[in-house]
């Protein structure tokens, strides 16, 4: 007798801890937190703003501070860049931050093969023709001009390829008092300082004073992409 008792309230016991048991349901597991998409920046949203390096954007996708002085249907906004592929034409810097003086220009480029364009530094906006004022930095990988990227065109050229097609890269130039340093990617390949008392050219200026930017559009079987365009005056 005295063993059944015990097995009555064991089974008591647990018929009462099943019951607990199954009122309280298992809990659900946290559902999975996906991270929110990244967002792309819309197209002039960094147009004025000043970046850690203290450069100021001048292009960010969009017309606003550029003009092309001829041949427009040569360029195009695509994916943030502005694309250079028609007729000899040049787009030009007329934003608020000009003139440049002692500055540093930035820029991403990516050429396709056997591209050529350029960018100049102390330029003037001039409705046709190859710019005459300031120099030309040169932007070539595999065109057949001799004259590689980083080229001071026609003045302290470099023969070396240092970037590749199809690839972007940066386009950085310092200027300051009478010299000029242009960086591929941020090696320093070309280094030209102006002789005492050096005079315009006839045919270009080929002098340091001071200017606007400008962008090139070569020909057209050449394809020339320039991005993310920013200065910093000294």
């Amino acid at each position: 007798m005295k063993h059944a008792v015990l097995f009555a309230v064991a089974a008591l016991a647990f018929a009462g801890c099943a019951t607990e048991q199954k009122s309280k349901p298992a809990a659900k597991p946290a559902p999975a937190v996906s991270a929110a998409p990244a967002v792309p920046a819309a197209p002039g949203s960094r147009l004025g703003k000043v970046d850690a390096e203290g450069f100021t954007v001048i292009f960010d996708g969009t017309w606003d501070g550029w003009i092309v002085n001829e041949r427009p249907q040569g360029w195009s906004l695509v994916d943030g860049a502005l694309r250079a592929n028609g007729e000899r034409s040049h787009c030009f810097y007329i934003g608020s931050l000009a003139p440049f003086k002692d500055f540093e220009l930035k820029l991403d480029i990516k050429t396709e093969p056997g591209s050529n364009g350029g960018v100049y530094i102390h330029t003037k906006y001039q409705d046709s023709g190859w710019p005459w004022g300031g120099y030309e930095t040169q932007v070539n990988q595999s065109h057949g001009d001799w004259r590689k990227s980083g080229s001071v065109y026609a003045v302290h050229d470099v023969k070396d390829v240092f970037v590749k097609d199809n690839e972007w890269y940066t386009h950085h130039v310092v200027v300051k008092g009478n010299t000029i340093k242009v960086f591929l990617n941020g090696k320093l390949v070309n280094e030209f300082t102006e002789e005492p008392g050096r005079q315009p050219g006839k045919d270009f200026e080929r002098k340091l004073s001071q200017g606007t930017i400008g962008l090139q559009s070569h020909d057209p079987k050449s394809v020339v992409l320039y991005r993310n365009i920013r200065v910093k005056k000294l």
